[in-house]
């Protein structure tokens, strides 16, 4: 084990946190001193080791300590991490983590109530809104949607209504019955059971829908009943009618269902995302015509506070709040003298209270944030966004003496905006806290009072200490390829800008904060889309440019949420405007690249997404035991009950719930996590059998199938995106959302390059060390090499300056952004006068020239 070289007076800090054996993960038996009262930075390549210290390590036994201080009843409520493999940990101080992690899944949740705003604002309103003449007190709980005392009573607090109408379930009336003209009902045997009902009950369904008598339409659509009758599937409506005369024994007893029932019914009880959404299309939702929208009740709205309603103030970007809240706050708000003289006491409550509110939203303001709304739902932010939602209630918190563990707070942040994040991060040192940060930006790493660089390289090879200390001692490390992209060592390839061979231009864009918008893309060149966070790159670039190229291809997009899980989620479109006028004939396929997760499962993994692992399990199928044995390659499938383990179902691990404590999984006994049956395992190719394979890391794998060109291929590309640590079955759910990325770009580039494809990706480079910032940026001028345009939303400086052309967006973010500030080639934008983002790309250009002289 390479053991930590200190370069450092110790003197300057006033205690340290020592590790002894640290294994957790790939971590290779660390022992370390890290600073307290100091900013730590943990870098290293991506798949180091750096968050197997950091979270796995050090704020797990954090929190392990603390939850032992807790009643057992109080230890359930909290997601527990899994126990440290360390030997010892002194001098640990309690522990906060903000990790990188998705919104909760529900649109109730908001940025009022992540920064628990909205309970501040709604006391506000109860205790110092303006009331109309006559209404009494309501507490701050009726403010809320989310109560039974607040909800609008139409909309139970969702702001919509959801119905269905005659044109929405019959959408061709020109059809019979028979022919399935209710589009909305079932469309196997459950519609089939209705028709046979509807021949029962003597309707004609061999009729056009529109010759129907109205009444008849009406109750089949709409009726509330659900009358039970004999039904005679394969009968004809006058056989129907003949056997029910002779009361013949019928084959079942039918209940009918209208339309509008089946649809309700399916949306609310089915647990099936696809059965959701399809009875969805025949649902229209529309305003609540008694809150519109606001999600109220009408005694809530009635109460205004700066004569806004307590929705229309939740609507607005905090900026906005904040400059309204102001006055108050101040104390010199004149407009309400003659309710001063009634009511001293509301003055007084409202100052307090805004001047909370206010101070806690400037926190907000100083990270960027200002351009966010508090009804703004959780589900839309990015993980970014919403770490720092976090960091700033922590920093308004004032606890002082805790360790806050951080995943890259950086991510998603403009240069710009790292400034206000670093004064931030500062604050919370300064008010005597540790801080440990898992972190890839250089200027972050800058800052630091300490870096901890795990390396060298990924996985396997990594999860040593290659260097402890103070930021200047890790010039000397050598092997560090952290120091090599701070200080200068490791330089930039040459560039040759390419010239845009066409444009594709959009026309009136409207969406968020762009309005009637034209932006053109040069096609055949590789382009990044900048602006401060929130400026409106996303929704020009990944919604809307997205949505009219996939309109215009007859291509679906996948929602941003692929299950329609809530009805609330469901909002009307946002797109009010905007087409394309002109370089569609260049286009002939359009890829988005998200971080999306590649699976929801642990059954699904790399090797299954990129489609390697059915030649691998074609390639066991082949050979000669299996072939006398007749296995066919399902056999290799650890989904498939022929070839899966019974005991684990395939799973390769068992639960074994302790009350009180996290639940603990434990290798399957029967397999050892291997997930196969014993007979399966006999198998083997090259002396491995299908789980080595799996268990293989993508550069060992590429080693041993070096022979097998399919194979190959697939694993080639996941080297070159940087995922060459990463294991074979590896499963979905623990990859980062950049990881995600990577695999579904290397899917993309071992396909057979045709050209005329329009890549688009939204901040490929998050969660990427520089040295796999480089790997990545290469791969995608491949691909505008073979005949494709790329267009990046990016905040990277190094992969800007690097690009053939740049769209800036701003100037500033929320109402202050929403314009092309600057267009063209590096050189050009860098020199922009009202652009936030030309000073950082001048100094990375000029970085970048200085590297290429010095070369």
């Amino acid at each position: 084990m390479a053991e930590e070289i200190q370069h450092t007076d110790k003197t300057t800090f006033k205690g340290f946190v020592k590790i002894r054996g640290a294994r957790e993960h790939n971590l290779k038996n660390i022992n370390l001193e890290i600073p307290r009262d100091a900013l730590v930075v943990f870098t290293g390549v991506s798949g180091s080791g750096k968050s197997s210290l950091a979270f796995g390590t050090l704020y797990a036994e954090a929190q392990r300590r603390y939850l032992e201080s807790v009643s057992p009843y109080a230890r359930r409520l909290f997601h527990q991490m899994a126990v440290p493999e360390v030997d010892t940990i002194d001098g640990l101080p309690p522990a906060v983590a903000l990790q990188q992690q998705r919104g909760t899944p529900t649109t109730r949740s908001s940025v009022g109530s992540v920064t628990t705003l909205s309970n501040l604002l709604r006391m506000l309103y109860s205790r110092a809104g303006d009331y109309p003449e006559g209404q009494s007190i309501i507490y701050a709980e009726a403010f809320s949607p989310n109560t039974p005392e607040g909800a609008c009573p139409t909309c139970h607090g969702l702001g919509r209504i959801y119905e269905v109408t005659e044109k929405s379930m019959v959408p061709d009336d020109s059809l019979t019955i028979r022919e399935r003209a209710i589009a909305a009902w079932p469309t196997a045997w459950g519609g089939q059971n209705q028709r046979d009902i509807l021949v029962t009950l003597g309707y004609n369904i061999d009729i056009p829908w529109r010759e129907l008598p109205q009444k008849d339409r009406d109750w089949i659509l709409f009726a509330d009943e659900q009358p039970v009758v004999p039904v005679y599937p394969g009968y004809t409506p006058e056989q129907t009618q003949r056997a029910l005369k002779r009361k013949a024994e019928p084959s079942y007893m039918g209940t009918f269902s209208s339309a509008r029932r089946h649809v309700f019914h399916t949306f609310a009880n089915t647990n099936s995302p696809l059965m959701k959404k399809r009875v969805m299309q025949y649902m229209l939702s529309t305003d609540c015509p008694t809150c519109q929208g606001k999600r109220l009740r009408p005694e809530s709205l009635s109460v205004k506070f700066a004569g806004l309603d307590i929705t229309e103030l939740s609507r607005l970007p905090l900026k906005r709040v904040e400059s309204i809240l102001a006055p108050y706050a101040e104390g010199e708000n004149k407009g309400h003298a003659k309710q001063e003289a009634e009511h001293p006491e509301q003055a007084i409550v409202a100052q307090r209270i805004a001047e909370d509110l206010r101070a806690r939203i400037q926190v907000l303001l100083n990270l960027g944030l200002g351009y966010l709304s508090l009804e703004r739902s959780t589900p839309t932010l990015s993980p970014g966004e919403l770490q720092r939602l976090r960091l700033a209630t922590q920093l308004y918190s004032h606890l002082f003496g805790v360790v806050y563990v951080l995943d890259e707070p950086s991510a998603g942040l403009h240069p710009a905006d790292k400034v206000s994040l670093l004064e931030a991060l500062a604050n919370l040192k300064k008010a005597g806290n540790s801080l440990f940060i898992v972190e890839h930006d250089l200027e972050v790493i800058r800052h630091a009072d300490w870096i901890v660089d795990v390396g060298p390289d990924a996985g396997e090879k990594g999860g040593e200490v290659l260097y402890s200390g103070q930021p200047e001692g890790l010039r000397q490390v050598q092997e560090s390829r952290t120091g090599g992209y701070l200080f200068g060592r490791i330089v930039s390839e040459p560039r040759t800008l390419r010239k845009p061979d066409a444009w594709l231009r959009l026309t009136g864009v409207s969406r968020n904060n762009l309005h009637q918008l034209d932006a053109a893309f040069p096609l055949g060149v590789f382009t990044s889309v900048t602006g401060v966070s929130g400026s409106g790159k996303s929704s020009l670039v990944s919604q809307v440019l997205v949505e009219l190229v996939a309109t215009y291809l007859g291509q679906t997009v996948t929602p941003e949420e692929e299950e329609a899980n809530e009805l609330e989620r469901e909002e009307a479109p946002v797109t009010i405007g905007g087409e394309i006028i002109e370089g569609m004939e260049r286009i002939k396929r359009l890829v988005r690249v998200d971080q999306k997760p590649i699976g929801r499962t642990p059954r699904s993994n790399m090797a299954t997404y990129t489609g390697l692992f059915d030649h691998v399990r074609k390639l066991f199928a082949a050979t000669p035991l299996a072939r006398k044995r007749k296995y066919d390659a399902g056999r290799f499938s650890f989904n498939v009950a022929k070839g899966r383990c019974d005991n684990c179902q395939g799973e390769g691990f068992v639960m074994v719930e302790l009350l009180f404590l996290p639940s603990v999984y434990a290798p399957c006994p029967v397999c050892h996590g291997a997930r196969y049956n014993a007979k399966t395992l006999e198998v083997t190719y090259r002396d491995k059998n299908i789980a080595d394979v799996l268990a293989m890391t993508v550069d060992t794998a590429w080693e041993f199938f070096a022979e097998e060109a399919p194979v190959h291929r697939a694993l080639t590309m996941l080297r070159e995106v940087g995922l060459g640590y990463l294991r074979l079955g590896q499963p979905a759910t623990e990859l980062s959302g950049g990881e995600a990325q990577r695999i579904k770009l290397a899917s993309e580039l071992q396909k057979a390059q045709r050209g005329n494809t329009l890549y688009i990706l939204d901040e490929p480079t998050t969660g990427l060390h520089p040295s796999d910032v480089d790997k990545l940026v290469k791969q995608l001028h491949s691909l505008v090499d073979a005949g494709n345009t790329v267009i990046v939303v990016e905040h990277d400086m190094r992969v800007v300056a690097g690009s053939d052309w740049v769209i800036d967006i701003g100037p500033g973010a929320g109402e202050d952004g929403g314009h092309i500030v600057a267009e063209g080639t590096p050189e050009t934008v860098a020199k922009a006068k009202n652009s936030k983002t030309a000073p950082y790309l001048q100094k990375a250009l000029k970085a970048m020239q200085g590297e290429l002289a010095a070369s």
